[in-house]
This record gives structure tokens, C-alpha cells and sequence, in this order.
């Protein structure tokens, strides 16, 4: 299976957690983000999930990622399901994406917030981008959560950045892809050097859930949130994954939906 039949085959999955969102259930659930609509999927990979969103009766999709060599896989997966028609990949930095104000109705960023450049930067284009009345769904797994290096395809072990250097996981992974066939492709997506010439993890920004509240709270993206949720580990966890010293560390996935103000504008969602 290609990392795009992959995307593709988890579509579902990364629309789920948007369901225990009342608003959104009224409007006839998780399709109703997609039907009849433009659609933009910011940091989309391989376009897997991108070409899941238009087999939900998206008028348009278009899968925007910083990296091109997924563009002709994208493309397949597209033709194969019947939607080339309706989908574009644009290889582009997501905080300054070139697209016209107002091009979008929805704008989705799975598992993508953690590995933006630019996250405030990003949030500004993509409120820009959206429709009156448009919505910007956001989820992502913080910087705490048990895999939140992203190195767990090579280094299984749940928080190994609380026990370890970044630089003793960098020569770790390093050395486990040693020898595979993508070894070398692994090993430049994840790691780049810094501005003082240190190698680091450049693959995340370590984006954690006080850091994302503090970004909920300013200006515009303040005015606009709609709905926010916090998903523990586990349901047994739900009560520790509240607290302060914990969430950070028990939390599995944050989700927020912006809605960019329209004549009928709803009522602010609180942070929890």
C-alpha cells in the first residue's frame, strides 16, 4: 500500500474526532464539512485523505504540502478515484499560501499544526483563505503526547524525548534506518540544521497545548474559535488529563474548529 492508499484508507479517522461537536451533528455530521464545498487540506502529504474529503461530495480539494515529490502519487490516487477533475496538490509554504482571499469554504489541518514553520503565520492565511461563514478544523497531537517526537516509525518507545537529549535521538534513529531502503529520505525529512549550524529535529515545532491556547488567545483566531476540545490517552485518563502538571502528557489529540465571522456569527467557545 502507497503512504497515499494509506491516507486515503484512514480518511474517516481523521475527521472522527470533530464529532462530539453539536453544531457541526445539527448539520447532518462529519460529511457536511465537504459536501458542495471548496475544500483546502494544509500540510496533506501524499493527498490521501485529500482525495477522501472529495469522495464526501466536495465541490473542489486541493492538497497543499511543503513537499513535491508526493505530487504524482496524489495525482494517481485522484485519477483512481474518479475525482482528478476535482482535486489539485500545490507544493507551497502554508503561511503564504498565494491563493485569493476568500477561496475557501473549509480549510482542514490534520496532524499538521506540529510540524508548521510558522503556526501563527500559517492560522492568519488560513482564516485569509476561508469563505464569510467558512470553517477551519484543526487536530493534532501535542508535543507532550507519548510519540510527540515523531520518531516512533524507527524509536517505539512512548516519551523518549522526556528521557533523552535530542541529540542522542537523532544519532538513535540514525542509526536504526541505517541500511533500509528509504534510510536516507527518513533521515532528511526529519532532521535539518539550526541557525547555529546544530542539527535538530526540524521534521516538528514541538507545538504543546499551553503554547496552542496562548495562540487561540490572540486577536482575530480568538474572535473566531467556535469549538475546542481536549481528547485524553484513554477515557480512565480523562479526569488526570484536566490537570495542569498532566494534559500536557495525557492528552492525545487537540482539536479546535475556527469559523471565519459571517452576518449570523455564533457564540465563542471557551478554552478548557
Amino acid at each position: 500500500m502507497s503512504y497515499a492508499e494509506w491516507q486515503f484508507e484512514r480518511g474517516e479517522d481523521t475527521v472522527r474526532c470533530y464529532c462530539g461537536w453539536s453544531r457541526l451533528e445539527e448539520e447532518g455530521g462529519v460529511a457536511s464539512m465537504f459536501r458542495g464545498k471548496d475544500v483546502l487540506d494544509v500540510g496533506c502529504g501524499a493527498a490521501g485523505k485529500t482525495v477522501y474529503y472529495a469522495t464526501l461530495g466536495a465541490r473542489s480539494v486541493v492538497g497543499l504540502d511543503i513537499i513535491d515529490k508526493y505530487r504524482a502519487e496524489a495525482e494517481s490516487l485522484a485519477e483512481r478515484a474518479g475525482c482528478a477533475e476535482r482535486f489539485a496538490f500545490v507544493c507551497r509554504d502554508s503561511s503564504k499560501m498565494g491563493f485569493e482571499n476568500s477561496s475557501f469554504d473549509t480549510v482542514v489541518m490534520n496532524d499538521a499544526m506540529e510540524h508548521v514553520a510558522d503556526p501563527e503565520g500559517t492560522l492568519s492565511e488560513c482564516i485569509r483563505v476561508l469563505r464569510p461563514g467558512g470553517r477551519l478544523y484543526i487536530n493534532f497531537p501535542p508535543y507532550g503526547h507519548p510519540y510527540g517526537a515523531h520518531l516512533s516509525d524507527a524509536i517505539a518507545i512512548p516519551w523518549v524525548h522526556l528521557f533523552f537529549s535530542e541529540r542522542t535521538m537523532i544519532e538513535a534513529y540514525k542509526t536504526l534506518v541505517a541500511g533500509k531502503d528509504d534510510g536516507d529520505q527518513r533521515i532528511a525529512l526529519r532532521f535539518a540544521a539550526g541557525p547555529s549550524g546544530k542539527e535538530r529535529i526540524a521534521y516538528i515545532n514541538k507545538m504543546g497545548i499551553a503554547r496552542f491556547k496562548r495562540i487561540l488567545e490572540r486577536g482575530a483566531v480568538k474572535a473566531c474559535l467556535a469549538y475546542y476540545r481536549e481528547l485524553p490517552l484513554r477515557r480512565l485518563l480523562a479526569v488526570p488529563a484536566k490537570l495542569p502538571g498532566l494534559k500536557e502528557l495525557l492528552v492525545r489529540m487537540v482539536v479546535a474548529v475556527i469559523e471565519k465571522p459571517s452576518l449570523s456569527k455564533p457564540g465563542q467557545a471557551k478554552l478548557g
